[in-house]
């Protein structure tokens, strides 16, 4: 599903569909600005938005197999809740997808 397809799906339960993009745009841009700012966004039984720092560190180019020094940086992260990790785990399951033959 897409954003495209998520106001679609909203829109029926709001009214129309321009209401329910700005709910998701308002959803979505105050997850991103708060998380942005270093604040935590719980959603209780949803799950929770936060922002982590990752260190310096040396890394390996798969290529070549020259070390390369990656900065810091900081990134976005989610972790699911009770209730949204035991959705998933009721939720019809689809076939797994095959493993690729491997050569010899």
């Amino acid at each position: 599903m897409n954003k495209r397809e998520l106001v679609d799906a909203i829109s029926g339960r709001v009214g129309d569909k321009k209401t329910a993009n700005e709910a998701v745009n308002a959803i979505l841009e105050t997850i991103q600005h708060e998380v942005a700012k270093g604040e935590k966004v719980a959603i209780t039984g949803f799950g929770a938005f936060e922002k982590v720092h990752r260190p310096a560190r040396t890394a390996r180019n798969p290529a070549s197999g020259e070390a390369i020094k990656v900065a810091e940086s900081w990134a976005p992260k989610f972790r699911a809740g009770a209730d949204f990790k035991a959705a998933v785990n009721t939720a019809p399951r689809k076939a797994a997808p095959k493993a690729a033959a491997k050569k010899k």
